[in-house]
């Protein structure tokens, strides 16, 4: 028996012919060598389940194969394969694949948090840092460690048939590894121009054409070779996955399916294991006050630790501006008498910056140092600009602040924008204009003028024009650290749909921020990574509800709390709770890691990567936490979207 998966009577996902079950028991050039292949001997069916056996004999012993297949309600196809490794000696150098071939002539693969669709946006411009994938080249390849997954799926596309099949796994380190901490890969080869296979391995890795290397540096990679296993006697090694093969509407829209179906397998759905609601609120609140800044006629919230550098810096990573928004909503639960007074100041001293006329740029940082501005990006104007009208809208709502230079200072940025993008030479380079998106329509709302919806609606169009068929790219560039597809990129999109959505009645948004937010979702972490002796296990830390920061730098951050709420709000419109439960997760798991003291870092290493510290040793990154980064956004964050929660008045309980 061959096993396969037919759709419309067409054969389209199978084994290969060589061979349902592959071993390989030899290791040269860095890759596995000496393949033998099998195929079942025996077909039983037992209640709803085919079982397939077979075995293969080597110099040793015999090694005894079993598959086992079942069809899901939900359409998924689950298998357990089953190694059993007989001989009286232990067989060495074993490389296991699992391998399903699929037809199709150049299809695009998906592999959440690391490779969209090729990364063709990246490709553009780091082609040797992130990783990249050309349908058109045989014999391309694309394989990373299971842990690297925030939702362990790979999937490939058949963009003309409008076909996707993705293959989901449950993730699993590997009993009999010579390497420490070794586990099973996934991911994707071309074999050649009509045939892709999803391919698991126990312990194989590499891409962009380099065998045995680990995305393990921001800009480089390094080698992570021999992994192979060594079967001692009587060794049984199972592994699990699903296939799913389903039919999709348009074309570059087949990530969405799988990414809910990733959902429903692993159902990251527990938030009472997490800090409460308030709790959270109280703590960052007490940290974000430590941050404050006052000097003469300056003061604000500093984006760093005072004893390091004294830099009140708007959007990214610095958010001074978040507070005069978040604070103003929490005021009542709060209590603090203090915060009144932090808003007013911080936003007055913030409403002074100059806005270049003709950019619509200002300058985002204040050194108190050098005693000057500095700075100045799309990304960071943007994200300002949505906290100032958030601001606003709240001091007008609750008439006991003087919000008059701030709306003085939004109106400048809103016209210089309008009047650059509404400019018949506008065009975007990446989606980090989108940022420009929510708060041009709120303040088309707040300041009475049409001409800033009509700048909020040209960015969504061209951006979904450009965004909405992943084949020709995919939502990037919304990070100032990374140049390639990242989920600032596609929450600046999601924002900006959403916000035409609720602000302008453009009913049409609401589907556009869904593809937004699908794409968001690939990079939160769905399942729960067992982690090495390190900081990580040092705190019993959980990855469930963490993100991926993007294909280039792989690493856990806090920035789901940003948008949580969005995703609470979206499951209210289209009715999924899934979406309400996921967003509570996201936001009470992120509060892990805070210390006495009320710090929290980032770049949370849950897999073979790493930014800071000794990074010399591939094998010693995972695990690890850098504490000492402690920029003001992880604390903004937590306030911002602690805001908006309560202004939906939704129960994080």
């Amino acid at each position: 028996m061959h096993p396969y998966l037919s759709i419309d009577g067409q054969k389209t996902v199978c084994a290969p012919h060589e061979g349902l079950w592959s071993v390989a028991t030899g290791w040269a050039d860095d890759w596995p060598c000496a393949w033998k292949h099998a195929n079942p001997q025996s077909v039983v069916r037992e209640n709803d389940w085919i079982i397939l056996s077979g075995e293969m004999l080597f110099p040793e012993g015999k090694l005894l194969l079993r598959d086992s297949y079942r069809m899901l309600e939900n359409g998924l196809v689950q298998c357990k394969r089953r190694y059993e490794w007989q001989g009286k000696e232990t067989l060495r150098h074993v490389t296991f694949a699992i391998r399903w071939q699929v037809a199709g002539r150049s299809l695009s693969p998906f592999l959440p948090g690391i490779l969209y669709y090729g990364n063709k946006m990246g490709a553009k411009v780091n082609p040797d840092i992130i990783p990249v994938y050309d349908v058109t080249k045989e014999k391309e390849f694309a394989i990373f460690e299971e842990h690297r997954y925030p939702m362990p799926f790979a999937m490939l596309e058949d963009s003309d048939k409008l076909l996707g099949v993705a293959l989901h796994v449950t993730p699993s380190p590997v009993r009999g590894a010579v390497l420490q901490d070794q586990w099973w890969s996934l991911g994707l080869e071309n074999i050649n121009r009509d045939t892709t296979e999803l391919v698991m391995y126990s312990g194989p890795i590499g891409y962009n054409g380099q065998r045995s290397v680990a995305k393990a540096r921001q800009f480089q990679p390094m080698k992570y070779t021999n992994t192979y296993l060594d079967l001692e006697p009587s060794r049984i090694i199972e592994k699990e996955f699903f296939i799913d093969l389903y039919k999709i509407e348009e074309r570059g829209t087949g990530f969405q399916h799988p990414v809910y179906t990733s959902l429903d397998l692993h159902r990251p759905y527990f938030a009472d294991i997490f800090s409460d609601f308030e709790s959270i609120v109280k703590r960052k609140c007490e940290f974000a006050k430590k941050r404050w800044l006052e000097e003469g006629n300056v003061c604000g919230f500093n984006m760093y630790d005072n004893s390091l550098a004294k830099d009140i810096i708007m959007g990214w990573c610095g958010q001074a501006e978040g507070p005069g928004y978040a604070f103003q909503v929490l005021e009542p639960m709060l209590q603090d008498p203090v915060i009144h007074s932090m808003v007013q100041r911080s936003m007055d001293f913030l409403s002074r910056t100059k806005v270049d006329s003709l950019t619509g740029i200002f300058p985002v940082g204040y050194s108190l140092k050098e005693n000057k501005y500095y700075g100045g990006d799309h990304v960071s104007c943007g994200q300002a600009m949505y906290s100032f009208a958030k601001a606003i809208e709240q001091a007008k709502r609750n008439r006991n602040y003087q919000y008059e230079e701030w709306s003085d200072f939004l109106r400048k940025a809103c016209d210089a924008q309008a009047r650059r993008i509404l400019d018949s030479q506008w065009t975007s380079t990446s989606t980090a204009e989108c940022f420009y998106i929510a708060p041009l329509a709120l303040a088309s709302k707040l300041l009475k003028n049409k001409v800033y919806a009509k700048a909020a609606i040209k960015i969504a169009e061209d951006s979904y024009e450009k965004y909405h068929d992943l084949t020709k790219g995919c939502y990037w560039g919304g990070t100032l650290d990374a140049s390639c597809e990242d989920k600032e990129g596609a929450w600046a999109a999601f924002q900006g749909y959403l916000a035409l959505y609720e602000i302008l009645g453009k009913s049409d948004y609401l589907l556009k921020a869904k593809h937004a937010m699908d794409v968001c979702l690939s990079y939160v972490m769905v399942w729960r990574v067992p982690l090495p002796a390190g900081r990580l296990a040092d705190y019993n830390f959980k990855t469930e509800g963490w993100t991926i920061v993007s294909p280039q730098n792989q690493h856990l951050d806090i920035y789901g709390v940003a948008f949580a709420p969005e995703i609470f709000k979206m499951g209210v419109y289209l009715k999924d709770d899934r979406l309400k439960k996921l967003s509570k997760v996201m936001y009470r798991s992120c509060f892990q890691l805070v210390d006495e003291y009320g710090s929290q870092g980032e770049q949370v290493t849950h897999t073979n990567f790493a930014q800071h510290g000794d990074m010399s040793n591939v094998f010693k990154l995972r695990g690890g936490y850098s504490e000492r980064w402690t920029v003001f956004w992880i604390t903004a964050h937590f306030l911002t979207g602690a805001a908006k929660f309560v202004e939906m008045g939704a129960d994080l309980k």
